[in-house]
């Protein structure tokens, strides 16, 4: 069933260059802030607010690694989207 309201704020948080790519990211393996932001080559608070946007909506949760943070993706919705954004 199609939660209209839930789904399109889903879609909405998806719906950025840099998310797609760290969501895309983070379903390949979990990872630090400090890896983003290396491999996106954007500053560190860029990355963590748009972690902080995926958070909000459900998309992903955070684990501590004692100081670090670990990110991965947990709405098996988001995986179904980049699967079939990558075909």
């Amino acid at each position: 069933m199609i939660d209209y309201d839930a789904d399109s704020e889903l879609l909405k948080a998806l719906a950025h260059p840099v998310r797609l790519r760290m969501v895309q990211g983070l379903l390949k393996s979990e990872c630090h802030v400090d890896k983003m932001v290396q491999k996106l080559g954007l500053p560190q608070s860029t990355v963590s607010q748009h972690l902080g946007v995926l958070k909000s909506r459900g998309i992903v949760e955070i684990r501590k690694e004692g100081v670090k943070t670990c990110y991965r993706v947990v709405n098996p919705k988001v995986e179904a989207i980049i699967k079939i954004l990558s075909e």
